[in-house]
């Protein structure tokens, strides 16, 4: 006769802020590929713990927001560093304006993104 002992289950699957996080990171980075120093202050790499903590905290509403804030800045980002690529693989530098501004779209992403979290 055959017994078989139950297996508990194991949650394998990625926290649900990790993806957010994940998101972030990639902001960051591609931040800090445009412009070095970031053209300024932007969210702290720190401050992903915290939002961490606040995700679990928050509404179903607000980390959609979350969501959607995140993946319209990570989506402008990409578009932008394209762009700039394109414009070098022509052989043409990037104009210095258009950095500036994809620098500053970045970073009033990150602090937009940022300040939501904080918030009751």
């Amino acid at each position: 006769m055959l017994h078989l002992a139950p297996v508990p289950y194991l949650d394998d699957t990625p926290q649900p802020y990790a993806e957010a996080l994940a998101r972030l990171a990639s902001i960051r980075h591609a931040l800090r590929l445009v412009d070095p120093f970031g053209g300024g202050p932007a969210s702290d790499p720190d401050e992903d713990e915290q939002l961490a903590a606040s995700w679990s905290q928050a509404s179903k509403a607000k980390n959609r927001c979350f969501d959607g804030r995140t993946g319209r800045t990570a989506s402008a980002a990409a578009a932008g560093l394209q762009a700039m690529l394109a414009e070098r693989a022509t052989g043409r530098e990037p104009h210095v304006a258009a950095s500036q501004q994809l620098t500053e779209e970045i970073r009033l992403g990150l602090e937009d993104v940022s300040k939501l979290m904080r918030r009751s």
